[in-house]
């Protein structure tokens, strides 16, 4: 897997590429090493057609917005280089990479898929097999592990795929981090004077495990990496300590 991820989503003047609807806006927020860089990508785009009335409803972006920004074809050379080599993080990815497939097709130049130049993962497959039969949606996911989405009165592209990079760095066994700068502030604004420790003048009781708690610990883990599809973070930890 690629250290650099990418959260794309994209909001579009209705549902169907195949019936001629197109892109409207594009957000990636780019994670390296489960860290937000903040060197993210947004675009609205002309899609050179009518939206959908009920698409507006979703996202509330309407046709005279979109009238003098630019077209798919103006950008996508840009968009495919900061794309280009990541893990694209989407929420159902069959939807959002169709979209995107359908846009370069359109392009008189010879373009790549997306599945040329990127690998994909499904944060909405991945959901459905931690979560079987429970509600998946985003707002759902968000509930569940209690991030606040309460500023999402509408869909957008780039505040679901900062969203979406919350949701998916627990939902892969980490936590969510915005930057090295962020830890550091949060402790600022709490009044907290974090003080080295000396652990050498601390008396910490070394407690073992059984050997059967550390099987259970392994079975555990083994079962935790197969639910999210080989990312589980303690595992590849497990693994690097061994060589």
């Amino acid at each position: 897997m690629s250290d650099r991820q990418v959260v794309l989503d994209t909001e579009t003047t209705g549902l169907e590429p195949r019936l001629g609807h197109r892109i409207i806006e594009i957000g990636c927020v780019e994670v390296v090493n489960r860290k937000l860089t903040g060197n993210n990508f947004h675009m609205y785009l002309n899609p050179e057609r009518e939206i959908d009335a009920g698409a507006i409803e979703v996202h509330g972006i309407s046709n005279e917005f979109l009238i003098d920004k630019a077209l798919f074809a103006d950008i996508y050379e840009q968009f495919l280089s900061y794309i280009k080599g990541a893990q694209l993080i989407i929420h159902n990815a069959a939807f959002d990479v169709g979209f995107l497939n359908a846009e370069l097709q359109r392009i008189t130049a010879p373009t790549p898929s997306i599945a040329e130049i990127c690998t994909v993962h499904d944060t909405l497959l991945q959901a459905r097999k931690m979560f079987p039969g429970q509600r998946n949606d985003l707002d759902s996911l968000c509930k569940r592990y209690d991030i606040n989405n309460s500023h999402r009165e509408l869909h957008g592209a780039l505040l679901d795929a900062e969203i979406l990079a919350d949701v998916y760095l627990l939902m892969s066994g980490g936590q969510a981090a915005l930057s090295l700068d962020a830890s550091a502030g949060r402790g600022a604004q709490s009044g907290v004077n974090n003080k080295p420790v000396d652990f050498s003048s601390l008396s910490l009781p070394l407690i073992k495990p059984s050997h059967q708690e550390a099987e259970n610990h392994v079975d555990w883990l083994a079962r935790l990496d197969e639910s999210v599809e080989g990312e589980c973070v303690w595992s590849k930890l497990n693994s690097e300590l061994k060589h």
